[in-house]
């Protein structure tokens, strides 16, 4: 019943969507305000996982809804509307990271204090703070990949649709950094447990 519910509310969302694109196409700007509204804090997740220039993300955001305004006549409607928008979202953000890759070749792991008490919450979170350390060492594209799949609930089909790749180049990207995370979370683990010994 509740995986009913939930494919329900998703179509109608994506029915929603599709209307305020239709109605953005045609200049409607309380249209765009209103997927501005829902899009803006789901892109800025999406792009604060994927580069590590905060600064930068509200212009990314801005940037792509933009083209969103420009462009929403050219929505084929062959995906869901978040799939043809994070689309646009990722693409902008890889190229301002392939600009800042050019730039520093290298990313020095920020350090962070070691917590004395040991509770579950406190475990969970250092959990949380370990994995996203060690995302931050992670390709742009196994970043994106990870966040769409993971955080935002996006199929590898879509994903594929995204990132402009085949499907099975998804999957890889997903086992490969699933994989890098597995190694690199016990590596930023050990100096903490060393700490409290």
């Amino acid at each position: 019943m509740h995986q009913l519910n939930r494919q329900l509310a998703e179509r109608a969302g994506e029915h929603r969507e599709r209307e305020l694109l239709e109605r953005i196409d045609a200049r409607d700007r309380e249209a765009m305000r209103e997927l501005y509204l829902v899009y803006h804090p789901r892109l800025a997740r999406f792009l604060r996982r994927m580069t590590r220039r905060h600064d930068l993300v509200d212009e990314i955001v801005n940037d792509t809804l933009f083209v969103v305004w420009e462009k929403a006549g050219d929505f084929r409607g062959d995906s869901r509307v978040s799939t043809w928008i994070m689309g646009i979202a990722y693409r902008r953000g890889l190229n301002l990271l392939r600009a800042e890759h050019r730039a520093d070749e290298r990313m020095v792991l920020p350090t962070t204090e070691d917590r004395q008490l040991r509770d579950p919450v406190a475990e969970q979170s250092e959990l949380a703070e370990l994995l996203e350390r060690a995302s931050e060492s992670l390709s742009p594209d196994h970043r994106a990949v990870l966040e769409l799949t993971y955080h935002l609930g996006h199929s590898c089909g879509e994903i594929a649709a995204i990132m402009g790749c085949p499907i099975n180049t998804v999957k890889t990207r997903v086992f490969h950094a699933r994989n890098r995370l597995r190694t690199l979370v016990p590596i930023l683990a050990a100096p903490r447990r060393g700490a409290q010994a």
